[in-house]
């Protein structure tokens, strides 16, 4: 149980949300397409698949972070919490358009990635998030932009460093822009929510970002293929 030192400090809801994230590192980490980005040796149907994927739900950060401030705004409540939220809906404008610009690079068209099935874990992943910012505690939203955001900083920039290394997919070094511009971005992002979050002493809050936090851990490993996938990532 927390004290109520504890609650005024954040330390303990903090560090749990810290494991989750670690907990997301690990847990992609173990899928076989996300050892292989790591290794550099992820193939070119790997990859795309990775990056349509990362389109259907990227596309959607902006409105789902922007709806969770205002909607927090409305209520009345945590006018800071709010103002991030808003503020990183803004720092996510415009990244959707980086995946289409490698994506395109890779030979595949707009027509064809808008045109792409969505994936189960996609489909759960925006169905949460925007069940949170219009219906349920709007502060959920922080906890998996908190865990991505860390993922990326631990990862995104080493992957495409890795794939670039490597070099097994015609031009990749054209084709690793949402990757290394999320690896040089979301570590200042990390430490800035950390800062916030202290200060952050409300109950429902804390666990309503920390249960989206494990939603995200749960859920977003597998927009990555499963071992041994063989079908186009262009075809339905």
């Amino acid at each position: 149980m927390q004290t109520q030192t504890e609650k005024q400090t954040g330390t303990q809801w903090l560090a749990v949300l810290d494991e989750e994230a670690r907990g997301l590192v690990a847990a992609v980490d173990a899928r076989p397409d996300a050892r292989r980005l790591l290794e550099g040796t992820l193939g070119a149907a790997g990859y795309i698949h990775y990056l349509i994927q990362t389109y259907h739900y990227a596309r959607w950060s902006t409105p789902i972070l922007a709806e969770a401030g205002h909607r927090l705004n409305r209520l009345g409540r945590h006018p800071e919490l709010a103002a991030l939220l808003i503020q990183k809906g803004e720092e996510e404008r415009g990244h959707d358009r980086w995946l289409l610009s490698d994506l395109k690079n890779l030979g595949c068209s707009e027509e064809q990635v808008e045109a792409a099935a969505r994936s189960p874990a996609v489909e759960a992943y925006t169905g949460w998030n925007f069940f949170t910012s219009r219906a349920g505690v709007p502060t959920a939203v922080l906890g998996t932009a908190y865990v991505l955001e860390y993922l990326s900083q631990t990862r995104a920039g080493v992957w495409a460093e890795r794939l670039k290394a490597v070099s097994t997919i015609p031009n990749i070094h054209k084709s690793v822009t949402f990757l290394r511009s999320h690896g040089a971005l979301d570590g200042d992002h990390v430490a800035e929510m950390q800062r916030i979050f202290e200060r952050l002493t409300d109950p429902e809050d804390q666990e309503a970002i920390l249960f989206s936090a494990r939603v995200a851990r749960s859920v977003y490993p597998r927009i990555f293929r499963e071992d041994g996938a063989t079908r186009h990532p262009l075809t339905r």
